[in-house]
């Protein structure tokens, strides 16, 4: 069930009500019969996968806690195993099978390996990482073996974070299943406000700008110039306030019932360098693959060369993370070759801006804006359905743009002159609102004011979404086919 739709905020009200009428010991069952639910509502035979990954994870865990020498690593190796077993049956399998074929046709071969009509299952890498954050933890003696299989199962499975995180870390949320929440006024505040700030950013503007990004990137070569350069600027904020805005709406659920899930965004495209992009943009997978995959790799206590090599192998994998398609690997690579060249010519750029008092001045505003156009490039690979599309993208991006300015027309585009005002008038809204929290914190400077205020703009928030937001097309969130 989408957070978007009705069918979820009647579950969210019954969830929430039940859980604060139980006596304590019996809520943890509720909520992971409600989880339970919440996953299957998309393809309910899906959750016996779901199941096996947490049967074996958590007899892995107490194997690993029992165990001593290298049988401790042997039960951690079996756990990670069963969980990339599971992902490469579901996610990778066809892409590797069809990549083995073309390489095989070459030579007149034909591979024996058939395809498999099987859908992903949904959210599929997010649980089976944060599966795989618990077996290592325990394994590095960080987190003690959970005994308690329910609750194991409700670590995986809570629903809020379930199908696109926060990637949660054991540490941060076991130990809050066995804490007593109690009804309190803040948390059921704190929490809808971060449900409506991200329904805001979902429905009013991802969803809005969908149509025109949907409308170009799905026939590519029908456009040229401006359509294309438009198109892409629309992607960056449609993914980005798609994917934040399920994480406020994650964060805000968890919150309404006193859990505290990590944050998984700091306003990104205020990052004046690609290593800060990356430290703002999805907080919890880039720490997973720094704790998980980077440090093991040497991190940067290496040579030089090594450190480079470290980055570009990080991010590739996070690439093929996204998804079994060239277009993934080749954005992942490319963020990868962002930073090792930031890192190249970091002395250049600062001996540049030392030069010239005119830059100096404006270094803040050219990191700002130069990270932007490179995150925005890379998305082409990211959105394009297929390397040729994203290559056809590249080519045309400047091509007549002269002429090109015509097809800018909303209705050329799918899309409708009101359409385009509610959208700018929303991401202004959007990056002013990022901008001054950046400055003060609203949250803080909104308990200050009087209560007259705050319900005035409480208000006129619920009456934005209600009135502009888009609600005639349900669309799923990108982030849930991964």
């Amino acid at each position: 069930m989408l957070f978007n739709s009705l069918h979820f905020i009647v579950f969210f009200i019954c969830i929430t009500c039940t859980y604060y009428l139980l006596p304590y010991r019996y809520r943890w069952i509720l909520l992971l019969t409600g989880s339970c639910y919440f996953y299957m509502a998309f393809v309910p035979i899906y959750i016996l996968i779901l199941g096996f990954t947490i049967i074996v994870d958590y007899l892995a865990g107490i194997h690993i806690a029992r165990a001593e020498g290298k049988k401790r690593k042997l039960f951690l190796i079996i756990s990670l195993l069963a969980n990339i077993f599971v992902l490469c049956v579901f996610k990778y399998y066809n892409f590797l099978n069809s990549n083995i074929s073309s390489v095989l046709n070459q030579f007149n071969y034909n591979t024996p390996f058939p395809i498999l009509r099987i859908l992903l299952p949904i959210g599929l890498s997010f649980h089976t990482f944060q599966a795989m954050s618990y077996t290592i933890e325990v394994y590095r003696g960080k987190q003690p073996a959970e005994r308690n299989f329910g609750i194991y199962a409700l670590y995986v499975m809570f629903y809020p974070q379930l199908v696109a995180g926060p990637i949660e870390r054991p540490q941060n949320i076991l130990h809050q299943f066995y804490e007593k929440h109690t009804f309190k006024a803040e948390n059921i505040s704190e929490g809808l406000k971060l449900i409506a700030w991200g329904l805001f950013k979902k429905v009013v503007i991802a969803d809005r700008f969908a149509v025109v990004v949907n409308k170009v990137y799905n026939n590519p070569s029908e456009f040229e110039g401006w359509p294309l350069i438009f198109a892409t600027f629309l992607f960056a904020f449609q993914i980005y306030c798609d994917f934040s805005g399920y994480s406020d709406i994650a964060l805000g659920t968890a919150r309404v019932i006193g859990y505290k899930l990590m944050k998984n965004f700091n306003s990104p495209y205020f990052s004046s360098s690609i290593s800060e992009f990356w430290k703002r943009w999805h907080i919890s997978l880039s720490t997973w693959f720094r704790d998980y995959l980077y440090i093991p790799l040497g991190g940067n206590r290496v040579t030089t060369y090594r450190w480079y090599f470290n980055l570009f192998i990080t991010f590739l994998v996070s690439g093929l993370w996204h998804g079994a398609n060239w277009t993934y690997v080749i954005w992942g690579s490319l963020n990868g070759i962002y930073l090792i060249t930031e890192s190249l010519t970091k002395g250049i750029v600062n001996k540049l801006y030392l030069s010239s008092d005119f830059l100096a001045k404006r270094k803040k505003a050219v990191g700002l804006f130069s990270t932007f156009v490179l995150t925005c490039f890379s998305w082409i690979f990211f959105r394009a359905k297929t390397v040729q599309d994203a290559i056809y993208i590249v080519e045309h991006l400047f091509s007549n743009l002269q002429s090109s300015i015509k097809l800018l027309k909303p209705s050329l585009l799918g899309s409708t002159q009101y359409d385009y005002i509610i959208g700018t008038l929303a991401l202004i809204i959007l990056l002013g609102t990022e901008y001054l929290n950046s400055r003060i914190s609203i949250s803080l400077w909104l308990k200050q004011q009087k209560i007259a205020t705050r319900l005035l703009i409480y208000y006129l928030l619920v009456m934005f979404i209600l009135l502009f937001g888009s609600f005639d097309v349900q669309e799923q969130f990108i982030y849930f086919q991964f």
